[in-house]
Parts: structure tokens; C-alpha cells; sequence
């Protein structure tokens, strides 16, 4: 088997959040009474023994996620930010995103973070409707996304993201155009669009479970869809992946990382890693979490990829860029090996079927393939043997 390069990405995980939102089932936990301190010592140790445990090279990218990072106070913020320089050799022209959540985000905090080497931002908008903000769980309201794009162009950030959702509960088609419009008004690089998801261990899910979360029709969902791609790309900003759409030169270079099955570190309370081969998930619980540190990785689960299983990796996530999966990419992961001996039924089925296109030695969806990319990647599930 070739030997796997080390990961030039980092994941870190910040648990921590002002509420829950009523969609959400990320590893995050209210802040009120949390040991944060603690849990950033944690921090250090857990990249200290990883750098031990698999040595870094260069790191192209950081990405900090949660939870809402941006809970830490300023003073915490710097300390944590320390810590990643010290123990990851950061590029000269790395990505260092950050989640954050409008409305925790002033000057000074944002300030830190400029100073501590964040220079991308990922803010988690989801709607200019304030009616909608609170019917999902959100804490903030519109004036607060306002207030955050300004105080972070004010602390020197140019590449600057926003997260919208459609598909919400009362959510119209009319609603949704309302907020693409104020989104594009504020003329960003980056968007992020995501359909709302009912995830279980949820409040959306025991409503639905319930039947009182009255969600769009699909066709509405469909046409939201069709609208938001429409718009941005009137707007310039290429869709690059199913839901991301940027300015070129801003695509999300963390996230491309998944999406070309590459390893990356990640760190964490419940984050997940990829690197050798192999993936881990550490422990959830933020105490937990903190005492598996003090004796060393603190991993929940942790197994090995086969090959098979990360060629199939390779196509299900790799198909969700819309320049879509070289065969030049599968044979660099790939030695002597190419898409078409492994998936040629598959591909073929796909291309009939009007989802897949071929242009030299690349497949990519088509514009139809992008609208039913679940039935595109789930063809590639377990489909290999060992």
C-alpha cells in the first residue's frame, strides 16, 4: 500500500454554543457552566500528543468549528489560537476559518481573532427573517448579521462566508428570495446553502415524529433550490459544490479537503480524523473528553479504511464538487488502479441515466445530476469487495 502523506488540514472542535438550535445534532453542549478553560487545556494536550503521534508537515488549513467558537472570550480566544501556532507549522498563506454565530462577534473578540491568525470566517446567518430566526432556535435577529459583517470588515476580514437554509418550517418561496437578496446585498465571496435536514435527537425531530413541524412541499424546496443557484450565479459567485458558491479565488480550501477524501487532523471533543488510512472519533462529552486527555488521545472509535472503502469514499464525495473526480486524482490515491475498472457499470448506469457526464478523463455531475446528487453518491455505497 503507498504510504498516505501527512494531513496538511486541521479540524478543532469548540463544543460550545449560547443555545441549541432546534435543527441541530452537532456535538455542542450550552455554554452556561461549562469548564471552557479546562476543555482548552484539554486542547493543548490533545494536539500535543497528536503531533507526537503522527508528526505535521506544512498546514494549508485550519478550520474551527462547533458548537460557536466564537463563545470563547477574547482572552480565551487568543490563548486557544497560541496553542494551534505552537503545535502546527502553519503556511505563510494557510486558510484559518472560523465559525461564528451573529451577535458573538464585537470588535475586540474579532480583533483576537485577526490577530491570533483567523483571516476566514464562516457566520451562521440561515435567514434575514426574524420570524423564521426564532422559529428555528436562533438566538440573534437580522440587525445582529448586520452589526457582525461590519465589525469583522472593521477588524480587517475580507474572505467572509454566510450560511443560508431553505426548507424551513413556514418558510415560503417569497421569504427565501428575501433573504438571497439581502444576503447578495451585503456582497460577500462565499455562501453556503443548505436544505434543512430533520436530524434525530432534535426538537425538529420529535415535532415532526409528532406531525407538527409543517415543512415546504418538495416541489417549493425544488424551486428554492433553483432560485438560490440562479441568483448567485447572476451574481458571479460559481457554484463549485452542491451547496457552496464563491468569487473564484475564494472557494473553501478546508472543506475541498473533504471533499477530495484527504486526510486532515481533527481535534476535539467528538471530532472526527482522517489520516493513514484510518479514521477516529473522539469522546463527546466535554468531561469525558477533558480525562481521556489527561491519558492520552482521547478517541471514541477509531478503525481502518480499506482500500475498497475509500475508493468509494473517494467517488461519493468527490462527485459533490462540480468539476467532479479525475481519473489522474484516483490514480495518485490510487496507484494502478482507475475509476473506470472500479465503477464502470456504475458510471455507465449513471451517464444513461442523464446524473454523469464525461469530459477527458473527468466525471461531474450534470444539471440534473446536482439536483438528485443523493442518488448519484448513494450508488456508490458498498458496491466494492475487499
Amino acid at each position: 500500500m503507498k504510504q498516505q502523506p501527512a494531513p496538511r488540514g486541521v479540524y478543532i472542535h469548540i463544543p460550545f454554543c449560547t443555545n441549541k438550535c432546534h435543527y441541530c445534532d452537532f456535538n455542542s453542549f450550552v455554554l452556561k457552566g461549562q469548564p471552557v478553560d479546562e476543555y482548552l487545556e484539554a486542547l493543548e494536550r490533545e494536539m500535543a500528543a497528536t503531533s507526537i503521534m503522527l508528526p505535521p508537515q506544512v498546514i494549508d488549513t485550519v478550520f474551527v468549528g462547533g458548537g460557536t467558537p466564537t463563545v470563547l472570550t477574547p482572552e480565551q480566544m487568543t490563548r486557544f489560537l497560541a496553542a494551534v501556532k505552537r503545535h502546527f507549522p502553519l503556511a505563510d498563506n494557510v486558510e484559518f476559518s472560523m465559525e461564528a454565530n451573529p451577535g458573538t462577534t464585537d470588535l475586540e473578540k474579532l480583533q483576537a481573532m485577526r490577530e491570533g491568525g483567523v483571516n476566514r470566517l464562516s457566520f451562521g446567518v440561515q435567514s434575514f427573517d426574524n420570524v423564521l430566526l426564532e422559529r428555528i432556535g436562533r438566538i440573534h435577529d437580522v440587525d445582529d448579521v448586520y452589526n457582525s459583517i461590519a465589525n469583522a470588515r472593521t477588524a480587517g476580514f475580507d474572505n467572509l462566508s454566510i450560511d443560508l437554509m431553505f426548507g424551513l418550517p413556514g418558510q415560503t418561496v417569497d421569504a427565501l428570495q428575501d433573504s438571497v437578496a439581502r444576503a447578495l446585498a451585503l456582497d460577500l465571496p462565499h455562501y453556503s446553502l443548505y436544505g434543512l435536514k430533520v436530524e434525530e435527537n432534535t426538537l425538529f425531530h420529535r415535532l415532526y415524529e409528532r406531525n407538527e413541524l409543517i415543512l415546504p412541499e418538495e416541489e417549493e424546496e425544488l424551486e428554492m433550490y433553483l432560485y438560490i443557484m440562479e441568483q448567485l450565479k447572476n451574481a458571479g459567485r460559481r457554484q463549485y459544490e452542491i451547496s457552496n458558491f464563491a468569487k473564484p479565488g475564494f472557494e473553501s480550501r478546508h472543506n475541498t479537503i473533504y471533499w477530495r477524501n484527504e486526510p486532515y487532523y481533527g481535534l476535539g471533543a467528538g471530532a472526527h480524523g482522517y489520516a493513514g488510512r484510518h479514521r477516529h472519533v473522539n469522546i463527546k462529552g466535554v468531561q469525558p473528553y477533558i480525562e481521556a486527555t489527561r491519558n492520552g488521545l482521547p478517541r471514541l472509535d477509531s478503525s481502518d479504511v480499506s482500500e475498497s472503502e475509500a475508493m468509494e469514499d473517494f467517488m461519493m464525495v468527490g462527485l459533490r464538487l462540480l468539476e467532479g473526480v479525475s481519473n489522474t486524482d484516483f490514480g495518485r490515491q490510487f496507484p494502478g488502479h482507475s475509476i473506470e475498472e472500479q465503477f464502470g457499470d456504475i458510471i455507465m448506469r449513471l451517464q444513461d441515466d442523464g446524473l454523469l457526464e464525461a469530459e477527458g478523463d473527468r466525471y461531474r455531475l450534470t444539471e440534473q445530476g446536482v439536483l438528485l446528487g443523493n442518488e448519484v453518491f448513494g450508488a456508490f455505497v458498498t458496491v466494492l469487495e475487499d
